[in-house]
């Protein structure tokens, strides 16, 4: 039987009077789609040695979490808005930049987006599920947790972007569950999906890594949506070895044999 490629997903701190290390199942149960095995990361850095731990994993995937990222560590005075996770936030940042080092693929989801746009010179922005906007991207604070997720909007994918490779189309809709997101881009990142009100929902960065993040959840009801198994077995492509753009024709490829 040959071995299938590991992944390590970053885990969030809980329950501050306890505290334990804990991941969503919704985030591993997208395993089948990238025909991959899962280890989960603890975000202890204190402890956890971010290049031991990637000499040994095929790939990562930072999840979304209840928490933000600290503002200081993109240069804003500003105390921000809670929850936070100071342990996922130095954890993640080394495996960002580990993974750059070396050659690991990492695909970003929600406060993953958020913390590779960060590692990569981005600032965020607190304010996009205030009411009135042109574009709210949170539902309303008292709906359902499934309601929460049903929200949606769509997303214009960048021409000949990666994102617009691998969904072979122009634009998506995604669900929408961030009051974050990003403010300025700054100069090292490529933008992969705009929302209609200008915001940016992916991202890559210029210099090649192989490094994707969404603003989205692709791993809610991953089974029940094209984009998002797509998404997935792109990723898993990347962890066998294929640069991101080979991944992408492979994955349309795909797509119209089975269409």
């Amino acid at each position: 039987m040959s071995k299938r490629p590991l992944v390590g997903v970053i885990c969030c701190q809980r329950n501050p009077d306890d505290p334990f290390q804990g991941v969503a199942e919704r985030y591993l149960k997208v395993a089948p789609f990238m025909e991959a095995d899962l280890v989960l990361v603890p975000s202890l850095p204190d402890i956890m040695d971010a290049t031991s731990i990637l000499s040994r994993l095929d790939g990562v995937m930072l999840t979304g979490s209840p928490s933000n990222v600290a503002p200081k560590l993109y240069g804003s005075a500003d105390a921000g808005e809670g929850p936070f996770d100071p342990g996922r936030d130095a954890m993640s940042f080394r495996l960002i930049a580990e993974s750059a080092e070396q050659n690991r693929p990492v695909l970003g989801i929600c406060r993953g987006f958020q913390e590779v746009a960060v590692a990569y010179g981005a600032t965020l922005r607190p304010d996009l599920g205030a009411a009135g906007r042109e574009q709210v991207h949170h539902a309303a604070p008292d709906v359902a947790f499934a309601d929460m997720f049903a929200f949606e909007h769509p997303v214009d994918l960048a021409p000949e972007g990666v994102l617009e490779r691998v969904m072979g189309a122009p634009s998506i809709t995604v669900n929408s569950v961030h009051f974050q997101g990003i403010r300025d881009l700054g100069s090292k990142l490529a933008v992969e999906a705009t929302s209609p009100d200008g915001v940016v929902e992916g991202i890559r960065p210029k210099t090649g890594e192989r490094i994707l993040a969404v603003q989205w959840h692709p791993e809610w009801r991953v089974a029940d949506n094209a984009n998002s198994r797509e998404l997935f077995a792109w990723f898993g492509l990347l962890l066998r070895g294929a640069t991101m753009q080979e991944a992408a024709e492979r994955v349309a490829e795909m797509a119209r044999q089975a269409g």
